[in-house]
């Protein structure tokens, strides 16, 4: 009967605290079970000192990155925009009053208006300026040349036509004479044609000199 009791005792060791156990055999009074063997002790685990508390390093500033280069494109340059003195400023006004007169008479007549070109503005130049300065009134040079070398020279290939002029003293004036003769007339109102270009210059007593060069193209 003892070795049951024991036995019982030793089960009840197993098993949680919270349960109670009655056996028949000690009905006298609770069986409290043994206290549970302690758990072994744990090995001793050696570990070095924690160190001292290091004084706060001061802050290390960030090393300054230098900034990119910045490189841009130089700026375009430009060629300065050649002066003029005032005899070739009224020259240009007198021009641009030519070039409006002429497309005027063409709406008159029923032909579309001429288209400013370049090449064409080039070679009447060449010729009004060769005229005041030799004082030569001729479609011809004195080395040969015509108004279809010089617009070939300045890059046109196809020229149609050339008027010249000289001593008429406003726009009107030259553009009212060219419509009054039949053959500058003609040059004028050629509805085929689809470009020209005006020159004016003076000469040194400030006679002015007038062409117009016109195109196929």
């Amino acid at each position: 009967m003892f070795d049951l009791v024991v036995r019982r005792v030793a089960a009840l060791a197993a098993a949680p605290a919270l349960f109670a156990l009655s056996a028949p055999a000690l009905a006298h009074g609770p069986i409290t079970p043994p206290r549970p063997p302690e758990s072994p002790s744990p090995p001793a685990v050696t570990t070095a000192p924690a160190p001292a508390t290091p004084a706060p390093a001061k802050p290390i500033p960030p090393k300054p990155i230098p900034p990119k280069p910045v490189t841009t494109a130089p700026a375009a340059t430009t060629a300065p925009a050649p002066t003029l003195n005032p005899a070739q400023v009224r020259a240009r006004a007198v021009m641009v009053q030519v070039v409006r007169l002429t497309n005027d008479e063409r709406r008159q007549a029923g032909c579309p208006a001429l288209a400013v070109d370049g090449q064409l503005v080039t070679a009447s130049l060449r010729q009004s300026n060769y005229m005041a300065r030799t004082r030569l009134f001729s479609h011809v040079w004195r080395d040969g040349s015509t108004f279809v070398d010089r617009s070939e020279a300045a890059g046109y290939q196809q020229p149609a036509g050339e008027n010249i002029a000289w001593g008429y003293r406003t726009a009107p004036d030259v553009v009212n004479a060219w419509m009054g003769s039949p053959g500058h007339r003609k040059n004028i109102l050629n509805c085929k044609a689809k470009s020209f270009g005006a020159g004016v210059a003076f000469a040194a007593d400030g006679t002015p000199y007038y062409t117009q060069v016109f195109g196929w193209e």
